[in-house]
């Protein structure tokens, strides 16, 4: 008998039909003898309207009356789905976060689980039932509803079974597993059938939005295996889990882009020691995330540019924190929201000389400038004119054999 977590994403389910339809899957997994604990995310739209909802009352709606507002999405879907499980004759159970309880710590919209009691849940279990976990959520040690930010379902299936010490965690979603990049960007995008830990918590974190990168993160600390798969075909899906089960034979495994950044150059900063920390000191308590950091060397030896990147939504926030930090002496700070990162990822990287200069001069071929660099041992990143990313991706793509 294995114990599998099954997690369902908000497209499976997107409708009543669909809620029914993964209720035949979870009964096919318990005619098979597995213990069964689904963790669903809210049906596809209903966290955006209650987002827009929120919106029309008020542009700085209060954060915890905004987990108390968010977190009723999940708890219908695991009613309905309760609902349609004993239509067709099966044990099933939903509970809300408080019942169990799945407790978590940090702020409201952005908390983390840490721990779930599992009496309840391995009771019901033993008793052949299945047990439906609602996602993206938890209570605090206060008793405050809390969510763990969007995308947070894949968090929390994976952080259930790693407490349940399950065997598995199936991610089900509406495409057929992890693709060498976006298939609707590239139609010529091939299924990965195994990928490691590393490249998928690299992919997630570059723009794959196939999982959620914390998820990845989690289930790669504690070794669980995970697989992604489509709710809607029988097809295998693919495989994640520990590098040394997978035999490279690409130097690149995936190409994956992401239109959320923006980058920011700081003109005639002041070039001596200690400046860099004074401009990346506040961003850093104002939780604001930079990515890639460019200095260029003056010819003067008295003043230089510093470009970064941060997210999009960060931008008005990073120069107003600049512009009112008198630590900091400059001529001008200027933006570009129109940019794009778009990245190679592949654990092959690393024994195969040549990776670099094959992108670069790709991009080259296609007059496709570069603004700024990234780099680690499986994953290279460039900064590009948002305008030219279908043209990168195709590219690479072709260039890396993954066509």
């Amino acid at each position: 008998m294995v114990k599998k977590v099954l997690k369902f994403g908000g497209t499976s389910v997107g409708t009543s039909e669909r809620i029914l339809h993964v209720a035949k899957i979870i009964k096919k997994e318990r005619s098979l003898g597995n213990k069964i604990i689904a963790v669903v995310s809210a049906m596809a739209g209903k966290t955006n309207k209650l987002i827009q909802l929120s919106k029309e009352i008020s542009d700085e709606f209060n954060k915890r009356e905004m987990d108390v507002l968010l977190s009723s999405g999940e708890q219908v879907t695991s009613a309905l789905l309760s609902g349609a499980l004993t239509k067709i004759n099966v044990k099933a159970k939903s509970w809300l976060n408080w019942q169990i309880p799945i407790l978590t710590e940090g702020e409201h919209t952005n908390s983390r689980i840490i721990n779930i009691n599992v009496e309840k849940i391995n009771d019901y279990l033993n008793k052949n039932g299945v047990a439906i976990l609602p996602g993206f959520q938890g209570i605090s040690k206060n008793g405050e509803i809390t969510t763990i930010g969007r995308g947070g379902s894949d968090a929390s299936a994976v952080a259930v079974a790693k407490i349940f010490n399950a065997d598995t965690c199936e991610i089900y979603t509406d495409v057929d597993g992890v693709f060498s990049t976006d298939p609707n960007k590239i139609p010529v995008a091939k299924k990965i059938e195994k990928i490691s830990y590393d490249e998928m918590l690299e992919l997630s974190s570059l723009g794959a939005k196939v999982m959620q990168s914390s998820a990845v993160q989690t289930a790669m600390m504690y070794d669980i295996p995970l697989e992604v798969k489509s709710t809607f075909t029988e097809r295998k899906g693919t495989k994640i889990f520990s590098q040394e089960n997978i035999d490279y034979t690409k130097s690149v495994t995936g190409v994956a882009y992401s239109k959320d950044d923006a980058k920011i150059t700081i003109i005639g900063v002041e070039d001596r020691p200690g400046v860099a920390a004074n401009i990346f000191e506040p961003l850093s308590k104002a939780q604001i995330n930079v990515d890639m950091v460019i200095q260029n060397i003056s010819s003067d030896q008295k003043t230089t540019d510093i470009t970064f990147t941060v997210k999009r939504d960060d931008v008005s926030k990073t120069k107003k924190i600049l512009k009112d930090d008198n630590k900091i002496n400059y001529k001008e700070i200027i933006h570009n929201n129109k940019v794009a990162k778009v990245s190679i990822v592949g654990a092959g990287m690393v024994s195969t000389p040549g990776v670099t200069y094959r992108m670069f001069r790709a991009l080259s071929d296609e007059k496709i400038n570069i603004l700024a660099i990234s780099t680690s041992e499986i994953k290279l990143s460039v900064i590009i004119e948002e305008d030219d990313t279908l043209k990168a991706i195709k590219k690479l793509h072709t260039i890396f054999d993954l066509d």
